[in-house]
């Protein structure tokens, strides 16, 4: 790529950003809280949710007894925000959440999301009767169908009854709020966003590397503000790679994240190490400028270029349930 070429593209990237409401919408709808955690909100639900939220797969990846004191201190803390899904861990991290929550009035301090991963009508009720059972609640405020990354899950969920399980659920008190997730290829979410029903939210891939191959962030976010959908990012490390392979930092990488207006961003923890850092990114967090924002996407232009560093759009990656129902 010549040095013009080079520079319109950086430009465009830039630009595409700031349609998709880079840094000045996150701020006009963020808040202070008590806690000291800013707050944004969930879309139209009416709810303000702390702009992190304590990841439910990473969680799962300790013992038990340091899970559960994570997830107290970041509960003491005001990270409030916690998510999970069916299938983490074959149920180790929603049990260690449900631990967690059951003492001390925690349960009623923090925003419960969880994930359900089947498509089919009688699927969905056994995973929600699992979660609820698991996380010990009788509530969950916000499910989530898991890992639309097939182009036929957006038919499944009508034709094998999946969605009119979790509205059912909705209208029986036990689910709050319906969305889903996906991190494969924005053309799923779009095709999910074109269906008659309503949703409440859609988690899905932010970070830096997103803005050169295949963008969430200029493809869906947009469309996700236009309809008040809360939108809450996840894979703002990309799993790690862009710190260690890209030398730039985790606060850096979620400042970027977080200068988008999206509700709340996921951040994976697995020691109080990582709950301190990225409580202090919080509570100080400041938008990326348009300098940082231009010399993170010159930085990462060519090495992102072609989605390799973002293994879980390129490769086989995600959850062997949903290979499985797909016959992959």
């Amino acid at each position: 790529m010549s040095e013009t070429n080079r520079r319109q593209f950086l430009q465009a990237a830039a630009a595409s950003l700031a349609a998709a409401g880079f840094g000045s919408r996150a701020m006009a709808n963020q808040q202070n809280s008590s806690a000291g955690i800013p707050t944004r909100p969930l879309g139209k639900t009416g709810q303000q949710v702390a702009i992190v939220g304590l990841g439910g797969y990473h969680i799962g990846t300790v013992d038990e007894k340091q899970a559960i004191a994570i997830m107290h201190e970041a509960i003491d803390q005001g990270m409030t925000f916690f998510d999970n899904a069916w299938d983490y861990h074959n149920g180790r991290s929603e049990e260690f959440m449900g631990k967690a929550l059951a003492s001390g009035g925690r349960r009623q301090k923090v925003f419960l999301m969880t994930k359900v991963c089947a498509r089919d009508y009688r699927g969905v009720q056994q995973h929600l009767d699992d979660s609820l059972r698991r996380l010990q609640t009788d509530v969950i405020d916000l499910w989530q169908f898991h890992e639309i990354n097939w182009d036929i899950d957006s038919v499944w969920l009508y034709e094998q009854g999946g969605l009119k399980a979790a509205v059912e659920a909705q209208k029986a008190g036990k689910v709050r709020y319906i969305g889903f997730t996906g991190h494969r290829d924005h053309t799923h979410l779009l095709k999910m966003l074109s269906t008659p029903h309503e949703w409440d939210t859609v988690q899905m891939p932010v970070n830096v590397l997103d803005a050169h191959y295949r963008p969430f962030q200029e493809k869906v976010l947009p469309e996700l503000n236009r309809r008040k959908i809360g939108t809450v990012g996840m894979k703002a490390l990309a799993g790690g790679v862009i710190p260690s392979q890209l030398n730039i930092s985790a606060e850096l990488c979620r400042r970027f994240a977080l200068t988008l207006p999206i509700s709340t961003l996921v951040c994976g923890i697995s020691s109080r190490e990582n709950l301190l850092q990225d409580l202090a990114m919080a509570r100080d967090f400041k938008p990326v400028s348009r300098q940082e924002l231009d010399d993170l996407l010159a930085q990462t232009a060519q090495p992102g270029s072609d989605g390799k560093l973002e293994r879980y759009k390129t490769t086989r990656y995600g959850s062997a349930y949903h290979f499985q129902q797909h016959g992959e």
